[in-house]
């Protein structure tokens, strides 16, 4: 394996597989460094499931994928591939195997070079520009270069060590929404359980209410998966906990583990459709929803998303609602799109203020608390990357400032992406 290389993409998340993936399509030489052993980061690590809703509805009744696209073009792989629930078309359930082994296919069939096991520790910056990267794997320290670097690490760890400008969790005190650990039962009655599923919130709330229960989530939020007997669970909840904090988050763990028993009795204790139920799964690391957020050329903001502005330099679109989860104790805002609308996401906010050569990809992209409870989820992460990928590729002498963001655009529509 070669030292330089066109484009560096760190993580191979959802964002940065895609941004590999469409840089590689564009003809670039590109290199994806992935800590762990696959692709798929959120849904192959932290266990996320399904894919959050992606559509909006039109007047005529019909629905519009606001994220299209390379997204779009995944899903149809995995239909294919027997990976999707059918009937779940608004929000896929999906089968995780077949997500990893698909993204493996596109990226080397695309002909990026894959280099998993590989954990940055060191960014080398001279005025603005990275020259170099070092990661730390089985064969030592490794150093890359490239003209053009992609961060779609989830946490901004490239841009952190790059020293680049970032803010976290919300104003005021700092603190992200909750961390997650997921999990899933097997043996489930699907029977009894489709005749038992609605009197599970209620006395969840009930003891939760009577100091029986410890999580502080305010209900159970459970999806069916590929088999009747299998239950997805996205349900714990840590608070106040810094998700950039790595003794915060062996903590985290440690509590999260706790609440997946507690849960498990639960259901066990009182419902007879989970009475046989297995635990036989929970995500390899606990899930973060909001960690560091780069400050980029453009914040996007709260009002930017409310008001559904499409900014003249979109590369993306999204309609997820505004979901935040609190990060101090229970309860779950929402604020929703009107049918048909949606806003974009404008390239400017994938560029760290002060650097040159470096684009942010995926939930780690400039944007405030409110804002980025939006974005955050698996699909519009991926038309994030989609983006990255093909500006990586386009800038020239390795400045992504010198971007055509006119010609990206038109790019991306080719694609089947919306930006407008």
């Amino acid at each position: 394996m070669k030292n330089h290389y066109n484009v560096i993409v760190i993580g191979g998340g959802m964002a940065g597989s895609a941004a590999a993936i469409s840089a590689a399509r564009e003809g670039a030489n590109v290199l994806l460094i992935e800590k762990y052993n696959c692709l798929g980061g959120a849904a192959a690590f932290d266990l996320i499931n399904p894919f959050m809703p992606y559509k909006t509805k039109l007047e005529d009744g019909t629905k519009k994928a606001v994220n299209a696209g390379l997204f779009t073009e995944i899903l149809e792989r995995l239909d294919a591939m027997g990976g999707v629930r059918a009937g779940t078309e608004h929000a896929p359930v999906f089968e995780v195997e077949y997500l990893k082994k698909l993204l493996n296919d596109m990226a080397r069939d695309a002909g990026v070079n894959l280099l998993f096991g590989a954990h940055l520790t060191d960014v080398s910056v001279l005025d603005g520009r990275i020259n170099s990267v070092t990661v730390s794997s089985v064969s030592g320290e490794l150093d890359f270069s490239a003209d053009v670097y992609i961060d779609a690490s989830g946490d901004a760890n490239l841009s952190f060590l790059a020293g680049a400008p970032y803010r976290i969790g919300r104003d005021g005190d700092s603190l992200c929404q909750p961390m997650t650990l997921c999990f899933r039962l097997a043996d489930v009655d699907a029977e009894k359980f489709a005749k038992q599923r609605a009197e599970i919130n209620p006395l969840y709330k009930k003891m939760k209410k009577d100091g029986l229960i410890k999580n502080p989530r305010e209900d159970v939020l459970l999806f069916k998966t590929l088999s009747d007997s299998i239950i997805h669970f996205n349900t714990t909840r840590v608070v106040k906990r810094n998700p950039t904090d790595i003794f915060d988050v062996t903590e985290s763990e440690l509590e999260a583990r706790d609440q997946v028993f507690e849960m498990l009795d639960f259901l066990k204790s009182n419902f007879t459709a989970f009475e046989n139920a297995k635990l036989i799964q929970t995500g390899m690391q606990i899930g973060a929803r909001e960690s560091r957020m780069i400050i980029g050329e453009h914040v996007l903001t709260k009002d930017d998303i409310t008001s559904m502005t499409k900014f003249p330099d979109g590369i993306a679109a999204c309609n997820y609602d505004i979901d935040i989860h609190s990060p101090d104790g229970s309860g779950t805002s929402h604020w929703f799109f009107p049918d048909g609308e949606y806003y974009t996401i404008p390239y400017r906010a994938l560029i760290p203020k002060g650097f040159c050569n470096l684009l942010v990809a995926g939930r780690c992209i400039s944007a405030d608390h409110d804002a980025q409870a939006s974005l955050r989820v698996m699909p519009p992460c991926t038309s994030v990357g989609e983006a990255a990928g093909i500006a990586a590729a386009m800038a020239k002498r390795g400045d992504v400032k010198s971007v055509d963001t006119e010609l990206l655009r038109a790019k991306l529509r080719e694609r089947g992406a919306v930006v407008d």
